[in-house]
């Protein structure tokens, strides 16, 4: 009887906490977006039962969690923890795009650029909110909507935030065919959705096999600080190119993606412990992430419409939205809301500019902000 009563201790039921249990219910509810609202199921469906292993109390005396070193999650952890898996996701990345449309037509990068100010309008706020610069440039990338960018800059900068952040980027991520679309028809007028787009030009293999390599020594002399990140995705981007090396960008863009995926997903839900993620800062940041979200899609749709002042050839104001990191979610939103108005309007090559340019325009604010802030006392 001694032995059963001891043994009813270490359960996992004897040690459940309000908060245990709440973040639990949170990772079913983000497997049940997973599956029946298919809200990017590849990484709502590992993040929700990542939380709800996290969240498994264990006794005083058993160490298992992702925090305890030497366990197996922790092992698993420490790619997360350092930095290692976006790289390889910005490889995976880099091996299936096609930059065709953006070397097509090159002034629609111009709002993936102007997305970013999400960015630094989310730096500004979390600074006045009482975070430290370091904590509130770790944050501001959240307005990116880009998952591994925000993990590898918070990696960086803030740790400590690094589950919150985490889980505030891949939530607005799986929530862009929510969160954008009313935005998008707020700002622009039923003529304006209407608007098309003249058909892309053909772009020579010569001039995909070049872009990558003078796109990163651009972006790496810029910001010496997104190196890696831009590295690693012009990287894959040049093995899809070259024609030569189709096996190797075949395994990053399938095989290699999935399984570093399925990892920095399980991860990022396991370090979502109720003690360390149920706190007034997390409410904070969620908050500030929706608020730069909406700010990025506003930024981009209300730049393409001061472009058209300027311009012969109109720009669909609905291509601006895609400015955001969220790659290619972002883009189909685009796709979705124009043929909404117009069945016959073709909207997805175009929106894949302005998407693409977001990824990068994010991985090189990061650098930005790495640099900068590193320095700041």
């Amino acid at each position: 009887m001694d032995t059963m009563i001891e043994f009813l201790g270490t359960t996992g039921f004897a040690h459940m906490q309000w908060g245990n249990a709440l973040m639990i219910a949170i990772g079913i509810i983000f497997i049940a977006l997973a599956i029946v609202k298919d809200y990017e199921p590849l990484l709502l469906l590992p993040i929700g039962f990542g939380a709800i292993v996290g969240n498994i109390p264990t006794a005083v005396d058993m160490s298992l969690s992702v925090y305890d070193e030497g366990t197996v999650l922790n092992y698993l952890y420490w790619g997360v923890q350092q930095g290692v898996y976006p790289p390889l996701i910005f490889l995976g990345i880099g091996a299936m795009t096609d930059f065709s449309a953006m070397l097509s037509n090159p002034k629609l990068i111009l709002l993936g650029a102007a997305a970013q100010i999400g960015i630094f309008l989310t730096l500004i706020g979390a600074y006045y909110l009482g975070f430290t610069p370091k904590e509130a440039g770790a944050i501001a990338i959240i307005g990116g909507a880009d998952g591994p960018t925000a993990i590898f800059l918070s990696s960086r900068l803030a740790p400590e935030l690094l589950g919150a952040i985490a889980i505030a980027a891949y939530s607005y991520m799986a929530l862009v065919p929510v969160i954008q679309p009313p935005i998008m028809k707020l700002l622009t007028s039923r003529e304006e959705r209407l608007i098309r787009m003249a058909p892309p030009r053909v772009v020579s293999q010569r001039e995909r096999i070049v872009f990558p390599v003078v796109a990163f020594l651009i972006c790496a002399l810029i910001a010496p600080g997104s190196l890696v990140l831009v590295g690693m995705l012009f990287f894959g981007n040049l093995l899809k190119e070259s024609g030569v090396t189709e096996r190797l960008a075949n395994t990053a863009r399938t095989s290699m993606i999935d399984i570093v995926t399925i990892l920095l997903g399980f991860c990022v839900g396991a370090s979502t412990q109720a003690k360390t993620f149920l706190r007034p800062d997390s409410i904070k940041i969620f908050a500030l992430g929706a608020l730069s979200f909406a700010v990025a899609t506003a930024g981009g749709v209300l730049f393409a419409k001061f472009m058209n002042l300027f311009l012969k050839d109109k720009i669909n104001p609905l291509l601006g939205a895609a400015g955001v990191s969220a790659v290619p979610d972002s883009a189909r939103v685009v796709q979705m809301v124009g043929q909404k108005e117009d069945p016959q309007n073709y909207l997805l090559m175009h929106a894949m500019t302005p998407n693409v340019a977001g990824v990068i325009g994010s991985a090189v604010a990061a650098g930005v902000l790495w640099a900068v802030l590193t320095k700041t006392v």
